[in-house]
């Protein structure tokens, strides 16, 4: 094991020294910020970087992302971005450099900001990067080594649920490349860490199975041989929790650091108190801006890449596989053809991964955990930790399908789903058992408001399939077009839906585009009455529509909708031929499809005489998928009335 010289112990002085005064002068030009964070986990950046980034690029999540200051201090002393230009600019308008990190700024490859959160994502990236060293290797990759990945946490931090979700996950998948910091100040926004909730972190490391390793989080040669202890770990990862003092390095911050105050968590200094700090233990010593300058002329070997963002839809270099085709006899739930696609598509493509929250029965990614078990994750009951792990993965090139009940994953995991959303992530959020569908299992696993979770996210795409087919055909372009993407669909079995010759109605031909409307059934009528439907209700539809093909009411007009964030021409001009409108959904009308539609209308000056909605407007007991869309009036007896 390799020590640090007196040189090296000469520029991490000197580096971490240059980076405080960068942090309290952003800081005190925003008027706004987090320096006492930022200068606790000062050190431990300045070691990494010096010694371990600036050589090999391995990568960085800064979970606690408001110690913004405190990352961006340090990519702008390594020359990575303009010094001027953070320190004035920090948390103004039109400045990439917000409150909290983010990928626009270059050494930036995951934003975060909710805590907990972040750290899951690493997990994630952790995951990608022994996949990749394991293909190498495979391939022969002589020269390749195990890339390590490093997160930092805020001690406070660790009392969120998902960081625990992530301890149990790092572990059960044996991330030894895996590096977690915890910045140990012992401070939170409100109070000390005992006033506010007390917390053992290294037992609870220790509990879940790590390599934990507690330092003086100001002690450069402690933290060198910690992160070279987390780098030998052949089975574990590793937990260092290093203790530090909020404010360290500058005296009128530090002195309530060590008196557990919690001044300096969100308060931005006075110019006056800076430029005296500046002038006195902050000043750098000729010597040491030379040391500075060499460092960054001669011994950086790695600079990040420009920030990139793939564009919403954009085709993705992968075979979409054969499309499935049930046939007219066939009857399955739409969770087994995606269970089905998703298992081609893996087959197809090696960056395909399934991940399930201890569902691979009911979700159906059994089919990939049997067949490509190299391609299926379980996270066990964690629905936050699926979502996010699952964004870690699709930001280093691969395309995870994370399965769970709509009922979990637009509420507990909305806030992970939010963050990818932000970061511009690739995840599939594929999810079953939504609406009445969900049956006997009651109203708390029958969502009725997923959908709405997601409808104000501007990067994630909402879809849900009116039949077996037509899932497939959804899961297909999902898997192979760039974005976050939220396809629900029912429990029950659905009948394959069929043209009016009889023909399989989303045949082998039929190409699927994002925001796709279908006609199902035809009307020439002057009296049109055009029933717009979506998911397991397009089937009630068709059935109220043979009700008035029986008593010779050929007015009606099926339209299928496939997502209601995007709509094309078909369901616009289909809607301005319409004397009256019915909506019919298995999801509340609020935040919708009826919504949708109703949005549809004012924006394209249609004026209907009537606007009518079969959608679910309260809480329903257990019952089969029949007797709950009866109760709920999305049947099709309940739509034949509207008509």
């Amino acid at each position: 094991m390799s020590s640090l010289s007196s040189s090296d112990i000469q520029l991490i002085s000197a580096f971490s020294k240059a980076c405080s005064g960068s942090i309290i002068q952003m800081v005190a030009n925003a008027k706004s910020g987090h320096p006492g964070g930022s200068l606790s986990n000062l050190d431990f950046f300045s070691v990494l970087y010096t010694q371990i980034i600036s050589k090999t690029g391995e990568e960085l999540v800064v979970s606690n992302g408001h110690i913004s200051p405190a990352v961006y201090a340090v990519l702008a002393e390594m020359g990575y971005i303009d010094k001027n230009d953070v320190i004035e600019n920090l948390r103004t308008f039109g400045s990439v450099f917000e409150g909290h990190v983010n990928r626009h700024v270059s050494g930036i490859n995951i934003g975060t900001g909710p805590l907990g959160a972040g750290v899951s994502m690493a997990a994630g990236v952790a995951v990608a990067k022994q996949k990749d060293f394991k293909n190498k290797k495979n391939a022969t990759d002589e020269n390749d080594f195990l890339e390590m990945v490093f997160a930092t946490i805020g001690d406070g931090e660790a009392q969120e649920g998902q960081v625990y979700e992530t301890f149990l996950f790092a572990a059960q998948e044996k991330l030894n490349n895996f590096c977690v910091y915890v910045d140990f100040n012992r401070v939170q926004l409100t109070a000390s860490l005992e006033e506010t909730m007390k917390i053992n972190i290294p037992a609870i490391g220790k509990a879940c199975g790590w390599n934990v390793v507690e330092i003086d989080g100001h002690n450069y040669e402690e933290i060198f041989a910690a992160l070279q202890n987390a780098s030998e770990q052949q089975e574990k990862p590793t937990l260092i929790v290093g203790k530090t003092i909020m404010g360290h390095g500058v005296e009128f911050m530090e002195k309530d650091g060590r008196e557990l105050k919690a001044s300096w968590h969100g308060k931005a200094p006075s110019l006056e108190d800076v430029k005296k700090a500046m002038e006195t233990e902050l000043k750098l010593t000729t010597e040491e801006i030379e040391i500075l300058e060499n460092f960054r002329k001669n011994n950086i070997e790695w600079t990040p890449e420009k920030p990139f963002f793939a564009e919403n839809l954009a085709p993705l270099t992968l075979s979409s596989g054969t499309p499935i085709v049930y046939e007219v006899d066939d009857l399955t739930d739409c969770r087994s053809a995606y269970g089905k696609a998703l298992l081609n598509l893996a087959e197809e493509n090696s960056e395909i991964l399934a991940l399930s929250a201890d569902l691979q029965g009911s979700v159906m990614t059994k089919f990939v955990a049997q067949e490509r078990p190299e391609q299926h994750i379980e996270v066990g009951i964690a629905e936050q930790n699926l979502v996010s792990v699952s964004g870690g993965l699709s930001l280093n090139g691969y395309i995870p399908f994370c399965s769970t009940f709509a009922a979990f994953m637009g509420s507990r995991a909305k806030d992970q789903a939010r963050l990818n959303d932000i970061n511009r992530c690739n995840v599939k959020m594929v999810a079953t058992h939504a609406g009445l569908s969900a049956g006997p299992d009651g109203p708390t696993h029958q969502a009725i408001d997923d959908s709405g979770s997601f409808l104000g996210m501007f990067n994630t795409h909402i879809c849900e399939p009116a039949d077996p087919n037509h899932c497939d055909r959804i899961i297909r372009y999902v898997g192979t077009h760039y974005g976050n993407f939220y396809v629900r669909m029912g429990r029950h079995k659905i009948e394959t839906l069929t043209k009016e010759n009889g023909e399989i109605f989303f045949d082998a031909d039929y190409k699927y585009e994002y925001g796709k409307c279908d006609i199902l059934r035809k009307s020439h009528s002057d009296e049109k009455i055009v029933i717009v439907a979506s998911g397991g209700t397009v089937r009630e539809a068709l059935e109220a529509w043979k009700k008035c093909d029986e008593v010779q009411q050929k007015n009606v007009e099926i339209v299928i909708t496939s997502s209601i964030k995007k709509f094309d021409e078909t369901l616009i001009s289909s809607l301005k031929n319409a004397k009256k409108i019915i909506t019919c959904e298995d999801h509340n009308p609020l935040s919708g499809l009826a919504s949708a539609i109703k949005n549809v209308c004012i924006e394209h000056k249609i004026y209907p005489e009537t606007f009518e909605v079969c959608a679910v407007t309260h809480y329903q007991l257990s019952g089969n998928d029949r007797e709950l869309y009866a109760a709920g009036g999305i049947d099709a007896e309940s739509i034949f009335k509207k008509i």
